[in-house]
């Protein structure tokens, strides 16, 4: 069975200046974990984060293998990817 709804892959910018790619079905609660230090481990100590990009899919598996695709590219490629 497919999982229909809405799934967003996004990209955030760590008060660092690093990215951090992932997905949801929550965009908004999403950011707000992420900011308030309960979202990705990798964010907690890099807050606050702010949403540089997202996709929105119609289906959770288009989504979750583009998170995994995005998660592989160099920081140039994801730079490429947000303009």
């Amino acid at each position: 069975m497919k999982k229909v709804g809405q799934f967003y892959v996004y990209i955030v910018e760590c008060i660092d200046g690093t990215y951090y790619t992932g997905y949801t079905p929550h965009l908004e609660n999403r950011l707000k974990l992420h900011n308030s230090g309960r979202g990705a481990k990798y964010t907690r100590d890099r807050r606050p984060v702010k949403l540089i990009w997202h996709r929105e899919y119609k289906y959770f598996k288009p989504a979750f293998l583009e998170e995994k695709r995005i998660k592989k590219f160099t920081r140039k490629q994801k730079e490429k990817l947000v303009k």
